[in-house]
């Protein structure tokens, strides 16, 4: 064999290379000692390329190369070329590259470790691994994809959702799987809960009933911790015939998590969760607002404040604030964060200060 031309085609057959540059030597009728003088290396180094038991290296194709009138590319592309060959025949090698192809489907389905660590996922094998996530997001198979439909509250509306999210979405609906309400759903009663609670809400200790208000009303809520980097606050779906509610306490302060929650009931009561997936954004986001989520804050909005937005004065302060909170039944944090959704407060208002947060009790619901 002769392969005297630069970028010469590769062969079809997988020889060594070893076997290769043997052939290359005898075709030019040099000996191996000829060969390793050409290169001012040792004969033993010829010697072990040829016979298989050293490969080429970088430096060594370069020699080899230059030598022969060749590409470094081409002794390292036939190199791997008889490599990788070998490789495919390897049944051991084969098996574990197909558990990579495994873990790294899981990885593109769900954060694993980060739902191993949570104890999402318990595990401990491959094939109880995605035997999980199979059962955590309902596939028939681990190549399918999931099939979420839910109206779900995020930072980043001008995405797709992102599998943080789609992860949460279905944390969600198994947590909610585990204990569904006793009773049927009830409109009326969740109506009259909604418009209760911008006023029964007044400490974050009153979070701690609230799963059991929506039960009687036959509404799963449910808190599932924010996966990072997520940007998700809540959803509202329905599963299995009754309204759920997932909330992450992202933003942790009272007022965003219980405009979240009423914001979520909005999309149960007004039939959003019926018909499709929902994509929303936070409420001091500046994306513009889709119908459906316009008419979710509004409805929020009016139970927060039944009979109108109350008149602000130009300058705003914590006497104002107070005495407002007090007349409206509202706590002063639920006045705070809609004049800040409202434009008429900065959100880093001093006012804010010390502001109420759920983030110890939401853990407790379940």
């Amino acid at each position: 064999m002769s392969t005297t031309h630069t970028n010469d085609p590769l062969p079809i057959d997988q020889t060594p290379v070893g076997e290769l540059l043997g052939e290359e030597l005898e075709a030019r009728g040099w000996s191996q000692a000829d060969f390793a003088a050409v290169l001012d290396r040792p004969t033993q180094f010829v010697s072990e390329i040829v016979t298989g038991k050293k490969e080429i290296t970088r430096e060594s194709a370069a020699q080899i190369g230059a030598a022969l009138s060749q590409s470094p590319e081409f002794w390292l592309k036939l190199q791997d070329q008889y490599l990788l060959a070998e490789q495919a025949k390897n049944r051991t090698t084969q098996a574990k590259l197909d558990d990579v192809r495994r873990r790294a489907r899981l990885n593109e389905l769900a954060p694993i470790q980060l739902l191993q660590k949570r104890k999402i996922l318990t595990g401990s094998t491959l094939d109880e691994l995605e035997a999980e996530v199979m059962e955590l997001f309902e596939l028939a198979s681990v190549d399918d994809q999931p099939a979420l439909v839910a109206a779900a509250r995020r930072a980043n509306p001008e995405e797709d959702i992102t599998m943080l999210q789609q992860a949460w979405v279905a944390c969600v609906r198994r947590q909610a799987r585990k204990l569904p309400p006793a009773t049927d759903y009830s409109r009326e009663m969740l109506v009259k809960l909604a418009a209760a609670l911008p006023r029964s809400v007044q400490t974050a200790e009153d979070f701690t009933t609230l799963p059991d208000q929506l039960r009687d009303a036959g509404v799963r809520l449910v808190y599932v911790e924010a996966l990072p980097s997520a940007k998700i606050d809540g959803c509202a779906m329905f599963v299995d015939g009754y309204p759920v509610i997932g909330l992450s306490g992202r933003g942790k302060r009272l007022d965003k998590v219980l405009f979240t929650l009423l914001h979520e009931i909005a999309h149960v009561l007004q039939g959003h969760v019926d018909d499709g997936p929902i994509v929303e954004e936070l409420d001091d986001s500046h994306a513009p607002e889709s119908i459906r989520e316009r008419e979710a804050n509004n409805g929020a909005g009016t139970w927060i404040f039944p009979n109108g937005y109350p008149p602000v004065p130009a300058r705003i302060n914590a006497p104002w604030v107070e005495q407002t909170a007090d007349t409206l039944g509202l706590a002063r944090i639920v006045l705070i964060g809609q004049l800040q959704k409202r434009g008429r407060l900065d959100w880093r208002t001093t006012l804010a200060k010390n502001a109420p947060s759920v983030s110890d009790v939401l853990p407790r619901w379940d």
